[in-house]
């Protein structure tokens, strides 16, 4: 029974890969869809895109964009998607365990079952400094972007503080319900037209690492 649960997962995310791996280069097209499976970073991010790709159009996803930085090295962005009420940037985190962090903090501490902790650098800060060359690509004003942080749901998050309106950290099985409730609230800013514009500005940059060197790929890590 068990086996064949898996067998019907499998085929019913099959397609989901397809779509999700269609610009070359991407991690989830060099890895394949089993090792996508396996690989924590890249599965958290096919997750994300598995359930955003079910809220259907007029939305745009974007995975794996690859935006060329002042020195020559690329910044990497997991997930985008450009919605009527804005641009949404998604940190994808496929760690379990216990979390605890805030905004400010420039670490946030990952507890296991065992009692080892780790300290991990602030997912916040990490998509604000997407969010900002974003911004400087487009020329869109800060409002119209949104920061969503998203936890596998194997983690517990405690003293989660986050006051900013425009960010929500949340557990992976929330994601939906959180942007359906945010776009419900939210006034659209982006008519259908130019939700394509703005797909089509970003389009060449999914997979863009390609030939460069892994060595020149720089994933934001601002320690």
């Amino acid at each position: 029974m068990i086996f064949f649960l898996i067998l019907a997962y499998l085929i019913a995310t099959l397609p989901h890969h397809t779509r999700f791996s269609k610009s070359d280069g991407s991690s989830a097209g060099r890895l394949g869809f089993a090792e996508t499976l396996l690989d924590k970073g890249t599965n958290g991010e096919f997750l994300i895109y598995n359930q955003l790709e079910k809220m259907g159009e007029p939305n745009k996803l974007l995975p794996n964009l690859h935006l060329p930085k002042s020195d020559g090295t690329m910044t990497e962005i997991g997930l985008v998607m450009i919605a009527r009420t804005g641009i949404y940037v998604f940190e994808a985190k496929n760690y379990s365990g216990c979390v605890c962090g805030d905004e400010d903090s420039r670490y946030w501490t990952q507890s296991m079952k065992r009692g080892q902790k780790v300290e991990f650098y602030n997912p916040i800060w990490r998509n604000e400094s997407h969010i900002s060359m974003l911004k400087r690509l487009l020329g869109i004003e800060a409002d119209a972007f949104k920061s969503y942080v998203v936890f596998s749901d194997r983690c517990v998050l405690k003293k989660m503080y986050v006051e900013s309106s425009h960010v929500k950290v949340m557990n992976r099985d929330r994601l939906v319900r959180e942007i359906i409730k945010d776009m419900a609230e939210l006034p659209d800013i982006f008519t259908p037209l130019e939700i394509n514009q703005i797909y089509s500005e970003l389009a060449p940059y999914m997979g863009a690492a390609v030939g460069i060197g892994q060595a020149q790929i720089e994933t934001v890590r601002l320690e």
